[in-house]
């Protein structure tokens, strides 16, 4: 690890006023460090160990004498520890005078992407005289910013991905008009055959329901449950990938039609409630971002969440709006939650999230309508454009 991350770190910590950062992994608990301080996840370390970068001066090491060098890619003196007792004295010695240390620590739980260091590993380090604080907002900034290049890798999955629905949706009208056999899991299929045709990737495939299937948020088709396609059947498709590069970004987007010339009210209906939901929480974002107010993710939330509120179904919207995107499909950055989470924190320039309302009607169907949105240094970007403003009648196509 060179000098400028340490002096990035360093940069962060005096930002948000705190002492300095501690840093610590047992058995690979903590991916967030190895990710920030750029270890190899595949290393083979089966003891504890800690590693405080404070806001001013040299980084510290503790280290177990069993595996005395799993941080010798880090600069900074090293205490080597063999009884468990020399743990404490070591923190002891590395940690006194410092009074405010961030860990990667949530208080109550109430962000789970952050809360990586065990309750007991807390006390342990109170018990040095510090105050313990989350890492939460820095942990963005080396976690979840994109560079340019992975702006790059975004922007071609969104122009692929949103290829794809198109030629997904004309597969399935063209299969259902010349009768050809069709299923949830062939339409899967083909969508992972587009992927690997355009150089895209993913860690699982896409989501392809029908009908009350698509009223289960996290359906995804097998053998056993897969549904035949017909006409007259409500279809949505979320899926999400990236390009195939040693650290591109993903792109996760999630489109709806009916298998017919023209769409039903009813599902109309309860798109126009989802459309209105998403484009709500799309203002807000424009709006708060560019103003002088700081922009938080729960308050994107809840400007989803009221506008379906007020349109009759708040009960029927049953997950949070969005979520961070990085390297992978669900990154360490602010959510868009005030649901599952408050997540109180900040979103910031360089980051990425969706925004996917849904309304859920369990044993009928459900709807989501799906976007990213970046945050550049002056404007928030809605990718993969156009977005869908209402049903698509799938044999019309």
């Amino acid at each position: 690890m060179n000098k400028d991350l340490i002096l990035s770190l360093q940069s962060a910590l005096k930002q948000e006023k705190f002492d300095g950062w501690l840093f610590y992994s047992f058995r690979g608990s903590d991916p967030i460090a190895e990710n920030i301080l750029g270890l190899d996840h595949a290393r083979f370390a089966t003891r504890r160990w800690f590693y405080f970068v404070p806001a001013s001066g040299a980084p510290q090491k503790i280290v177990h004498a069993i595996e005395p060098a799993v941080l010798d890619s880090l600069p900074g003196d090293k205490r080597i520890y063999l009884p468990w007792q020399q743990i404490q004295e070591n923190l002891g010695e590395v940690l006194g005078g410092f009074k405010k240390v961030a860990m990667q620590y949530s208080p109550m739980n109430s962000i789970p992407y952050i809360s990586r260091v065990d309750a007991g590993t807390i006390e342990l380090v109170r018990s040095c005289g510090v105050e313990v604080v989350s890492s939460a907002d820095m942990v963005q900034t080396f976690e979840a910013v994109w560079s340019a290049e992975q702006l790059d890798s975004h922007l071609y999955a969104a122009k692929h991905m949103r290829e794809i629905v198109d030629v997904a949706f004309r597969e399935v009208g063209r299969r259902i008009r010349e009768r050809v056999p069709v299923t949830e899991l062939d339409i899967q299929d083909f969508i992972w055959q587009e992927f690997e045709r355009r150089d895209l990737m993913a860690g699982h495939r896409p989501i392809v329901a029908i009908n009350e299937h698509s009223a289960d948020p996290h359906y995804s088709p097998d053998a056993e449950h897969s549904l035949i396609m017909k006409e007259g059947d409500f279809l949505l498709i979320d899926m999400w990938s990236k390009r195939r590069r040693p650290h591109a970004v993903y792109d996760d987007i999630t489109w709806t039609g009916f298998i017919g010339a023209s769409v039903p009210e009813k599902y109309q209906k309860i798109f126009n409630v989802v459309r209105d939901g998403r484009d709500a929480a799309i203002k807000t974002v424009e709006k708060r971002y560019l103003g002088s107010e700081t922009l938080y993710g729960w308050q994107v939330d809840a400007a989803a969440r009221q506008s379906i509120a007020d349109a009759g179904y708040g009960e029927f919207f049953i997950h949070r709006t969005g979520h961070s995107i990085h390297e992978e499909v669900h990154g360490n950055g602010a959510n868009i939650d005030s649901l599952e989470t408050q997540d109180s924190r900040r979103l910031i320039p360089g980051t990425c999230f969706s925004i996917e309302p849904g309304v859920y009607l369990k044993g009928d169907f459900g709807v989501r309508s799906e976007i990213d949105m970046y945050l550049a240094g002056d404007k928030a970007i809605v990718t993969g454009l156009p977005i869908q403003d209402s049903v698509i009648p799938i044999l019309t196509w």
